[in-house]
This record gives structure tokens, sequence and C-alpha cells, in this order.
């Protein structure tokens, strides 16, 4: 690697090539590598979109069904079987894009390590799969707001939603950094005082005294007998639905691999981001709902997000529960910026990931054009079209059509991890085969290669057990079986479809490139610049003590700025 150079190097690399005329009039035309988009995202933005950006409706909304769905118990096992593949998954795609942070994240990785057929598959997979998040998200959205307002159309609240999510995108990487900093820092306060919260209630410290205890464990039970069916069966398609809904909740950690060709110093921030994945993990979705089967029994019927009447979310219902008034609004206005927050995420990772296709020639390039700001307005704005879809709320009980979505968005980003596991096993392969050893790279783990195989096995499992339940006798639902085995089927078929139309064999290890974007990568790492002011000064430190304190119990090290 070369020596460190300046931030002020850096810019010789923002390259302005966003005239549209340029790469609309000329069909061979292949912009430069990572020259389109520029580099605006800072170490904070990284860091906070790889804990808390994609914290949204899956962990404060959807944890409700999932509980009625398998008990507590169920719930708890349920999101530590997905947690331990989504944290699989990031050191796995970890080690690949800090050495190689491109435009187009793993789908371009996966045409340098497996073959085109593969990157179009799992290009498509995983725009599908964030073009419909959004509106499952805005329906959500719909959702959280109908508990206060029952009797305003769900359009109106739709609207609002949609609006702030496409006005965020359309200001610019810039601008996305910085406002999702700022929610994802509200998601983060909001789910560390509500686990506060929940265990302070608990233990019988709310206005009623009411020592709860583990007695929801007891009666109704730590599982659910899934439609009344008895024995191990029941219980196991109970937890198999848990199971379904936490791949909803944890989908989007690959997030940072699409914000990597628009990361500042991304050799030096994304192994950073990557180490924290940790606490979202353990204390955000493990500690949320194992709070959560505390305090709220599993046979509350406002759990049921698909009923018509008011649904919320379960730490609101527990708070209503112990008599805080006043409280419940507070929450369910930082659970709707997790919405905004969730949906500008959505958004932004849409229209990347088509602008990477398009990179690869696997999409129409006119989705290649950029401002001279550098954001591919074209991509925002065909992937904000798809949010439409949420208007479906309109008609239909707005938490149906989050239950449809999120279970489409579930499958679909359990075949990207498949994905991402896959094109790991052959970078590493190639990389050990060109004579490179692991130590070469920024960020590397020693759980490899078993995390990577682990990722791809539990993920196969988990899809084959997505909707189980569909083929039981007097059981058939026609919505539950598509929404939830569509993309594990739309996959092969477009793979086949592009090995036939592109003809191009697997890439062979010693024919891989791990070269080409390198020098610019390397001219571009530099070491951490030191804060210019006392507000950056006040932003790094208390960063720091979200990601570090409150976990560890210990203050970080003044070295470990963010």
């Amino acid at each position: 690697m070369s020596s460190l150079s300046s931030p002020d190097k850096e810019k010789a690399f923002e390259v302005d090539i966003g005239s549209a005329d340029h790469a609309s009039s000329n069909d061979n035309y292949t912009p430069p590598p990572d020259l389109r988009l520029h580099r605006e995202l800072k170490n904070r933005h990284v860091a906070m979109i790889s804990i808390g950006g994609v914290i949204g409706t899956g962990l404060f909304l959807g944890t409700g069904s999932a509980l009625m769905n398998g008990g507590p118990l169920g719930l708890l096992l349920g999101y530590i079987f997905i947690g331990s593949i989504c944290y699989c998954v990031m050191i796995t795609i970890g080690e690949m894009i800090s050495y190689l942070p491109v435009a187009g994240g793993h789908i371009k990785l996966a045409e340098r390590f497996v073959d085109p057929a593969f990157s179009f598959a799992l290009g498509w997979n995983l725009w599908y799969n964030w073009t419909v998040t959004l509106p499952a998200e805005l329906s959500a959205a719909a959702t959280i707001i109908n508990f206060w307002h029952p009797g305003v159309n769900n359009a109106v609240w739709i609207t609002m939603c949609l609006v702030v999510a496409i006005g965020i995108n359309m200001s610019g990487v810039g601008m996305y950094g910085e406002t999702e900093f700022i929610f994802a820092s509200i998601k983060v306060v909001t789910i560390v005082g509500l686990i506060i919260l929940g265990i302070v209630l608990d233990l019988g410290g709310g206005p009623n005294h009411d020592r709860i205890g583990f007695r929801y464990w007891r009666d109704p039970g730590p599982f659910v007998q899934f439609y009344g069916i008895s024995g191990t069966t029941g219980r196991f398609l109970g937890w198999s639905r848990v199971v379904t809904q936490a791949a909803f909740a944890y989908a989007g950690s690959e997030v940072v691999a699409m914000a990597a060709a628009e990361a500042k110093n991304p050799r030096r921030n994304l192994p950073k981001a990557i180490r924290r994945v940790y606490i979202r993990l353990l204390l955000f979705y493990i500690g949320g709902v194992f709070v959560i089967g505390l305090l709220v029994p599993s046979n509350n019927p406002l759990l049921n997000v698909n009923s018509d009447n008011a649904s919320a979310s379960p730490f609101v219902i527990a708070i209503n529960q112990a008599g805080i008034k006043g409280l419940p609004a507070v929450i369910n206005a930082a659970l709707l910026t997790s919405a905004w927050s969730a949906a500008s995420s959505d958004l932004y990772i849409a229209s990347r990931g088509l602008y990477g296709l398009a990179a690869s020639g696997n999409a129409p390039k006119v989705f290649l054009r950029t401002s001279r700001s550098g954001l591919p307005y074209i991509a925002v704005a065909t992937c904000a079209s798809f949010s439409l879809l949420a208007y479906m709320a309109v008609s239909t009980s707005s938490g149906m059509v989050f239950t449809w979505f999120s279970s489409m968005c579930a499958t679909a980003g359990l075949t990207t991890w498949f994905g991402i596991g896959v094109i790991y096993l052959r970078f590493r392969k190639g990389f050990l085969a060109q004579g490179h050893k692991i130590i070469e790279l920024p960020y590397s783990s020693r759980l490899q290669p078993f995390a990577a195989w682990w990722a791809i096995g539990a993920s196969l499992v988990t899809l084959f057990f997505s909707a189980w339940e569909v083929f039981l006798r007097d059981n058939w639902s026609t919505a539950t079986f598509m929404t939830n085995y569509l993309p594990v089927m739309l996959f092969p078929v477009l793979y086949t479809i592009a090995k036939i139309w592109k003809r191009v064999p697997l890439v062979k290890p010693n024919e891989m490139d791990f070269h080409s974007g390198i020098a610019e990568i390397e001219a571009m790492t530099h070491a951490d610049v030191r804060p210019r002011n006392i507000v950056e000064a006040f932003w790094m430190w208390l960063v720091s003590f979200l990601l570090v304190v409150v976990v560890t119990g210990r203050f970080a090290h003044p070295s470990d700025k963010m």
C-alpha cells in the first residue's frame, strides 16, 4: 500500500463527469470507476448509517407480529438466529468492500469474482428488495400514525413521509449523510432509552408499580402454538414466522457496501463501521426483543398489525399498560422519524443499486446520469416512482400491506446474504491464488471462511421454511406463498437467463481483478482528521459515547475518533 496522503489529494479523484449528454449519446461509454459518485460521506456518517441507518419499523413495529406468532422465547431465539447470520454477512462483506470500496458494492464485486450473470441476478434482486422495502416502510409509518389518528386517510401520512424521503435523496449524498446521522442518532437514543425504561417497568418501577418479571413467559407461555397446531410442529412454525420477520428487521446491514463508493477515506472508515455492527445486533435487536417479550403478552390483540383495529409498537403498548401518560406520544414521534429514516435509506440503496447495475451494463445507461454534484437523479427518480405502491394501504389495512411487503423484503434480503457469501468464497480463493495474504486486507476476521459458509447455509434453510405453513392442510394462502417465495424463484431464473444471454464462464481465480481502482483508493487513504472546532469535537465525542460507552460501560480511548 502506498503511503498515506493528505485529505486534499482526495479531491484530485473527485472528477466531475456528470454530463448527461456524454453518457446517453455514446452507447459504448462506461464511466471510469467511482468517478461519477462523489465521496461525501464522512466517518461519522458511515458509522451511524451502519449502526442505526436501517433500524426501522422491522424492530419497532414488526416485532409485535413476531411476538404474537412465536411467543417471547420464540421471538428471542429467532432474532439470535438471524443475528448470527447478519453478523457473518457483515464481516464477510467487510473484508471485501474495505479492500475494494467500488461503486455498486457487492454487485460489482460479483462481476469481478463470480461472473457477470451472477452480478446480474444479484443486482436485480437487490434492486427489487429495496424498491419494495420503501413502500413497506411508508405503510408502516401509516400504521404507526393510525394508532393516534385512526380517522385520517392513509394517503395523507404516506404522502408526508414520501416527500421527506425523496427530498432528502434529491438533495445529494451530503444531505443524506447529515440527515441520516441525525435520524440514526435519534433511533439509537430512542432504542437505548426504551430498553432501559422497559427494564425499569419490568421491575415494577412504573406508575402502577406492577412487577412483571417473567410473568408472560409463564402465561401465556414462552412459545405460541402457531394456528393452534399442538406440539413441536406448532412451536416450530411460530418460530419460523419470527425468523422471517427478523430477517426483515435485520435486512439492510449491507448498506455500508452500497455507501462505500461515496465514503471518504473508505479503507479506514469502513472497517470501523464493520467492527461496530455487534452493537446493533446485541444491544438494539437482541436486547430490544428480550425486553419486549418481558413487557407484553403474546396474546395481546394490539400486536396484530393485520387487524382493522388500532395497532402500535409493542414498546408503546407496554408504556400504555404501565399507565405512563404523555410518553407514548413522544415515543411514537421518535418511531415515526425511524420510518422516515428507513424510507430514506431504502431509496438511497435502491438508487445506488440501480446505478451499479447500469455501470456493469446490466441496466440502461440512462441510469448513469448524474448531476454535477454527483447525484444519480435518474436512478433516484425511477426508484422513487415505485414507492407509489404504498398507496395500496388506502384501500387495504396498512398493517396488512406492511406484512406483504416486509415478507417480500425478508426473502429478497436473505437471497442477497446468500449471494454475498458466495462472492466472498470466490474472492478469498482468488486472493490467495494470486499470492496475496489475508493480512494485507484492511479488515479481516478469524471466523472466515466459516462465517461465509454459515451465511450461505443458514440463509438457504431460512428461505426454505419462510412460509412453510401454507403447505399444511387447509392452510393455503396465495398471498403468503407469493410474497415469501417469489424472490426465491426469481433469482435462479434471472441467473439462468443472464448465463444464456452473456455466455461468459466463471471467472478463474488467477484471472480475478484485484487491481482496478486500487491506486485511486490508496491515494485517498489518509489519517483521521482532527476536529476543526468545538462543534465537530462535540459530535465526535457524542457518537463515541453512544457507540462505545453505552455498550462497554467505559469511556472510549481518545484516539478512537469519529
